[in-house]
């Protein structure tokens, strides 16, 4: 029934002199969103609002455009002539779609209101003449309806434009924030857990496209542990469209810091070293920051001073979007992006299959500079970035 889509976008609207610039990016990143569905689409632009034409099946339409960070809200409508009857005849045809979609209980009345606005003030009535002429037809065409502009079970709504006339009613939430692309590009450290999936979503939303690292320990670490970082960034890519993930070997850096340093240092040097190895693929990639999922005081290298001591080996800015969050928001964040099934699936990480009893939870620099002593720092990160396999991820085809 519906013909077009309307997209709405939040603080790309206070952008200013920039607000062109979001909008071509929301546009780009749309389209290559939508070509997941193998149909044909245009993607048009009108003054505060983004139009879809798609011919693919409505649900998968929406499914995809709900996902794609910078909408925060996607209506099915009707684009229609700048003719009266048309218009009611469209804001009728519109109710009673939504109307049968609503379950009401027996004896509760179906509620609407109509609410117009219109930028073309070529139009001959008013928005407040054109809200009485359509609820009046309303009205007059469907038996039962009553009024109520407060609380409405139903909202059609009318945008009058310079070239057409836009009906709807559905405003399906989208998930807001920036599109990805507009806030530069970062590199996230992915481990395989609850967290760093999180964090990278996150860190898109505020229009940041992120390239991943995952640090791998074969053979301590399988390929099932490999595919579910692939599988992750698969989720992830229902909200862009690629993400590249760079392989490092980092097992031989994990066994010389367990032979030569001290067993309650190895969290906090084996961090290290992972920064130090991601800053160099960021510096590679035009990345201009890390992103990590670190919680304050959720592990022993979350520590403030963990933190501190970590950070120093680097210059690049390291982000952590979920630093505030406890370990039940993230859970929940996880599940409503889709990422916590997979995060939990029992393959271990680097990380985990070294760690020491008791690791220090205040680590002090001039202790982590001393215990690296007794390594080749440089060697060790070339033989690592030698070895690092890149892979790309696309979303998958519907």
């Amino acid at each position: 029934m519906y013909n077009i889509y309307m997209i709405r976008y939040g603080e790309i609207g206070l952008k200013g002199k920039n607000r062109p610039a979001f909008e071509r990016r929301l546009m780009d990143n749309i389209y290559r969103a939508l070509k997941k569905l193998r149909s044909p689409s245009r993607v048009l632009r009108v003054y505060g609002r983004i139009l879809v034409e798609s011919e693919a099946e409505p649900s998968r339409v929406l499914e995809i455009l709900s996902k794609v960070f910078g909408i925060v809200g996607v209506s099915p409508a009707l684009r229609l002539p700048l003719e009266e009857e048309a218009i009611c005849a469209g804001a009728l045809a519109t109710m009673k779609d939504a109307a049968a979609r609503m379950l009401l209980p027996a004896g509760v009345a179906l509620t609407f209101k109509v609410e117009s606005r219109r930028s073309n003030k070529q139009f001959p009535r008013t928005s407040p003449e054109l809200n009485g002429l359509i609820g009046g037809y309303l009205l007059e065409h469907f038996p039962g309806l009553q009024v109520d502009v407060h609380s409405p079970k139903i909202k059609v709504q009318v945008e009058i434009r310079e070239k057409n006339a836009f009906v709807y009613a559905d405003d399906i939430p989208g998930v807001g924030g920036l599109p990805v692309g507009a806030s530069g590009k970062a590199l996230l450290l992915l481990s395989g857990g609850i967290d760093s999936p999180v964090a990278g979503w996150m860190a898109m939303k505020r229009g940041i496209e992120i390239e991943a690292v995952h640090f791998y320990s074969f053979p301590f670490t399988g390929e099932k542990s490999l595919e579910k970082v692939r599988d992750l960034c698969r989720i992830l890519t229902n909200y862009t469209a690629r993400i590249k993930i760079h392989i490092v070997h980092f097992t031989d850096i994990q066994k010389e810091i367990q032979k030569n340093c001290p067993e309650e240092l190895r969290v906090t040097l084996m961090r290290r070293m992972m920064f130090r190895l991601a800053a160099r693929i960021a510096d590679e990639q035009g990345a201009l920051a890390l992103v990590t999922g670190e919680s304050v005081g959720q592990v022993a290298s979350q520590t403030l001073e963990s933190m501190r001591v970590i950070n120093q080996v680097v210059d690049i800015p390291v982000l952590r979007p979920v630093v505030g969050m406890d370990k039940l928001e993230i859970v929940s964040r996880a599940q409503v992006i889709g990422t916590y099934e997979t995060s939990i699936l029992p393959y271990e990480d680097c990380c985990t299959l070294f760690l020491p009893k008791h690791p220090a939870t205040r680590p002090r620099l001039e202790q982590a500079l001393e215990a690296e002593q007794a390594l080749d720092i440089v060697s060790l990160l070339a033989g690592a970035l030698e070895r690092t396999v890149v892979e790309e991820v696309q979303q998958p085809l519907l």
